[in-house]
């Protein structure tokens, strides 16, 4: 995952942002379950030895200390979807470490769909950086603080991603849209993607752009994850043939139907008042964040 600074925005939420939650508070269409199994889905992709399961399998704790960080990722790939990932980060200090999830296809020129949350010292705020890749470009990185503390509790961090919008939502609140722009050159992802979780070393870049490193006399930080069901169109071709996508915006699935085309009025006043609602376009190989 790309790590650079350039282009980054960080906005921070006001005591009227979170007021205007309670008012503006929209469900996306979908209940959680999180009753499946982890190995229904998922499956360990690194550092074995710093996965725990709990609660049945329907929990999985990811460590790390000096010797390894964890990652685990999913079983299939998918052309379209609405994905969702309960997640409780490090708590305490824990500058420097990273918890991502995110969605990504393989190669020089994938796509990728980026949550991660960089740590910071006790009582500093986490910051939420959320990225886009489309064909191998990126620098699109922007960052938010989240109005409650991310360590403290579970919350619901979800991906929304079809033809016409890709929507980054926190507890069902719509923090990041891009827009599908490919009519005047603007790279869009389109290759299928599998979903993928991890916690790692950030200390180059994370916090203060690395200036502020990871106190590893904390280790090791643990990282939660919860809710393994899957609302996304899997895709069996291993070749990520854009060709053989196509189905994958059929309206027979419910996140690619008009309703989920655009925010609706209530979900885009939200993000005027809030102020980050932001499209990030990419013309002539320039990011140009461009405030709507």
């Amino acid at each position: 995952m790309n790590t650079t600074n350039t282009g980054k925005m960080q906005y921070h939420f006001s005591i009227l942002a979170l007021l205007s939650i309670f008012f503006f508070f929209i469900r996306v269409g979908f209940a959680d379950d999180n009753t499946v199994k982890f190995d229904e889905n998922y499956v360990i992709t690194w550092g074995n030895d710093h996965v725990l399961s709990l609660n049945q399998d329907t929990e999985i704790q990811l460590s790390m200390d000096k010797s390894s960080g964890a990652g685990f990722g999913s079983k299939l790939s998918y052309g379209t979807g609405f994905f969702n990932m309960r997640m409780k980060l490090p708590d305490k200090d824990s500058a420097g470490v990273v918890t991502a999830y995110y969605l990504t296809s393989k190669g020089n020129k994938h796509d990728e769909l980026d949550f991660e949350f960089l740590g910071n010292r006790e009582g500093k705020p986490i910051s939420l950086q959320t990225n886009v890749f489309a064909g191998g470009v990126g620098n699109r990185e922007q960052r938010v603080i989240l109005w409650f503390d991310p360590s403290a509790d579970f919350h619901n961090y979800r991906i929304l991603w079809n033809q016409h919008q890709i929507v980054f939502y926190v507890d069902d609140i719509p923090i990041r849209v891009f827009k599908n722009n490919t009519n005047i050159g603007v790279g869009y992802p389109s290759q299928a993607m599998k979903i993928e979780a991890s916690l790692w070393d950030g200390d180059s870049w994370a916090t203060d752009g690395g200036q502020t490193k990871i106190n590893w006399s904390m280790a090791p930080f643990k990282a939660h994850f919860q809710g393994f069901d899957i609302s996304g169109c899997p895709k069996i071709d291993s070749n990520n043939n854009n060709n053989n996508n196509k189905d994958c915006f059929l309206p027979e699935h419910w996140w690619n139907s008009e309703k989920y085309w655009t925010l609706d009025s209530k979900q885009k006043t939200y993000l005027k008042n809030t102020g980050i609602d932001i499209q990030c376009l990419l013309r002539n190989a320039s990011s140009i964040a461009r405030l709507r």
